[in-house]
């Protein structure tokens, strides 16, 4: 597996195919998701090289469908993965993984395995974070520019639907994480009672 083409490969296409009004999934959130993908891998215990490179190659790809769709990128992400990943030095196998991955981000996540969870978490780490509103505006923007909700109180009212029923998969994220989305969910709830 030759990640660091596959990378570059798949960066030069994110540049270019993605639409700027992708305010929350464009590259910058890509980018985000696999920083946060090792740095949940490396305090969960993992060390295997390949596990680390497919977790990586799908957390690269695992937004990639938005070059072609919205509803169903995941599976426009994975269609993308077997096209492309052959080329890197992928095994079938590996694809399959990668694409198990990459479709467990789906929402409502439900994560079967270990790096599946790392994954998911990994996906919305920032629902725990101190960059939270910052980051929830970039897609109440994106959202917005596709008529997917109102205004700013549907969206708050929106966010403690999907905060409330949100899990974090991991022990890492469940410490690390857990305690800033409540702190973040409570500050909804205020502006939406």
């Amino acid at each position: 597996m030759d990640i660091q083409r596959a990378e570059t490969f798949l960066m030069d296409q994110l540049r270019t195919g993605l639409l700027p009004t992708l305010y929350y999934h464009g590259l910058h959130h890509t980018l985000d998701v696999a920083g946060a993908a090792l740095d949940i891998a490396q305090r969960e215990g993992i060390t295997d090289a390949e596990s680390l490179t497919l977790l990586k190659t799908a957390a690269l790809y695992h937004d990639s469908g938005f070059m072609t769709t919205y509803q169903g990128h995941e599976e426009a992400g994975c269609r993308l993965a077997l096209e492309t990943l052959p080329d890197f030095g992928y095994s079938d196998q590996q694809i399959v993984t990668i694409c198990d991955l990459i479709r467990a981000t789906k929402v409502p996540q439900q994560p079967r395995t270990h790096l599946e969870r790392i994954l998911c978490d990994a996906d919305l780490d920032y629902l725990g974070r101190d960059d939270f509103e910052p980051i929830a505006h970039t897609l109440y923007e994106e959202l917005k520019t596709r008529n997917a909700v109102a205004d700013e109180a549907a969206w708050n009212q929106m966010q403690v639907r999907f905060l409330t029923n949100h899990t974090y998969w991991t022990p890492t994220s469940i410490a690390r994480r857990e305690p800033g989305k409540q702190a973040n969910l409570a500050r909804l709830r205020a502006l939406t009672d």
